[in-house]
């Protein structure tokens, strides 16, 4: 095992990660940091929560000028993620002076113009709030030497590829470029080969997407019944704190509601809730005011609470990775923890796909606790979900793409780009 010291960091920076624990580089760091210092182009794999965010910004806050205009510029999904990247680089940044600054929608663009006219060396930025700086001029990118995407694979999933190459448009050819997810679609090979330069791959547990210290377990019951065992498993938790993932918004707010009945500190998070209420969520579930937090997919990547033990399933994914992500919740950095399941009998199916993509056991908990297992069927809806893909499906070959039905503007004339409508992040 080699040190931070051994990597080719700055003493003050190593000075920094001490004192918040670190002190020796997970796989993931070890491989990445030194390629990324000597200027190479780097694809990162590995699973949520075995510390990436280290892997590419200890690097950076060694290589730029702590004084000066924009130098690196970190591109994530979600706000929450850019909240979170720009508070570890602050961390890890503590002795070396460089300022960072969190682009995002949802926060007055007036405050972050003042932050920077006072000056930032590296920007962690959703696409959409980018691009609008981009378009009122307040953000110039002519001298940013280094680009990361973070969760690039999610980004793909929420829409913003188009956004990706509009803002890497902007920047200088002559880059440093790194990448970094959790999975690698073709659509994430296709574009590092025309972004990056002759990237070195560096690819973790990309067999087992799974994470061994985490205890997994289901139990399948009809759904009148989760409500009930749901409350179960909260009173056995042992005190750790838990977040439980539902379906939809409306369900994260009946659910949450109908905990706090039963005596529960409960907290929500979900797509309708304002920035402020998201932060001040977040704040109390962090600090543990609120031990419980109760929150749709949106909250499935880009929260990092160490102290998360449990994740209970309410409801569960069709996409089989949407519940890797969620699981990554707990066992945070090496740590362990518990991931349950409440599978009812017309969502069993969707389960069945979970199962099939991990090599580690997940245990049945009906014969354990003498529940039995309910007639298993596939529903109605089912059959129809299926008929809309197979429809959606035909639609995308015939019109040759997505069928989302938004101009994202192309190239024309050498560097004119017309970008006439972007997602916000």
């Amino acid at each position: 095992m080699v040190s931070f010291e051994e990597l080719g960091l700055n003493m003050s920076i190593v000075r920094a990660i001490k004192e918040i624990g670190m002190n020796n580089p997970f796989p993931i760091q070890e491989y990445c940091i030194p390629l990324i210092l000597k200027g190479k182009d780097v694809i990162g794999q590995a699973h949520t929560g075995t510390g990436k965010t280290a892997a590419f910004s200890l690097p950076l806050i060694n290589k730029i000028r702590t004084k000066g205009p924009i130098q690196a510029l970190i591109i994530v999904p979600t706000r929450e993620l850019a909240m979170q990247v720009t508070t570890e680089i602050k961390k890890f940044s503590k002795y070396m002076g460089t300022r960072c600054l969190a682009i995002y929608g949802g926060q007055s663009i007036n405050i972050q113009k003042d932050e920077l006219r006072r000056g930032v060396q590296i920007i962690v930025a959703t696409p959409g709030r980018l691009i609008d700086h981009l378009k009122q001029g307040t953000i110039q990118l002519d001298n940013v030497n280094y680009v990361i995407l973070d969760e690039a694979d999610r980004m793909l999933d929420m829409g913003f590829i188009d956004d990706i190459k509009f803002i890497l448009f902007y920047v200088n050819e002559r880059r440093q470029t790194c990448l970094f997810s959790a999975t690698m679609p073709v659509e994430i090979i296709r574009l590092s080969r025309e972004y990056m330069k002759d990237p070195q791959q560096i690819r973790l547990n990309e067999a087992e997407i799974s994470l061994e210290t985490i205890d997994q377990s289901y139990l399948i019951v009809e759904e009148r019944e989760k409500f009930k065992h749901l409350c179960n498993f909260i009173k056995n938790r042992e005190g750790q704190q838990t977040i439980v993932f539902v379906a939809t918004k409306q369900r994260t707010q009946r659910i949450a509601d109908d905990l706090n009945k039963q005596g529960f500190r409960v907290i929500t998070i979900h797509g309708d809730l304002s920035q402020r209420q998201r932060d001040y969520s977040m704040h109390r579930f962090k600090n543990g005011s609120e031990d419980i937090l109760v929150a749709t997919d949106i909250a499935a990547r880009g929260i990092d609470v160490p102290a998360v033990g449990n994740i209970i399933n309410y409801d569960i994914p069709e996409d089989p990775l949407i519940y890797f992500h969620r699981i990554g919740r707990t066992a945070r950095a090496g740590g362990s923890g518990k991931a349950i399941s409440l599978v009812s009998s017309s969502r069993y199916e969707d389960f069945s796909r979970i199962l099939k993509r991990t090599e580690l056991p997940i245990k049945r908990l009906n014969d354990e606790i003498g529940i039995e297992v309910p007639t298993l069927y596939v529903s109605r809806n089912r059959v129809n979900r299926q008929r809309s893909f197979e429809y959606n499906s035909q639609n995308r070959r015939r019109f040759g793409g997505t069928n989302r039905g938004i101009n994202r503007g192309r190239y024309h004339n050498g560097r004119q780009y017309n970008h006439s409508q972007t997602k916000r992040g």
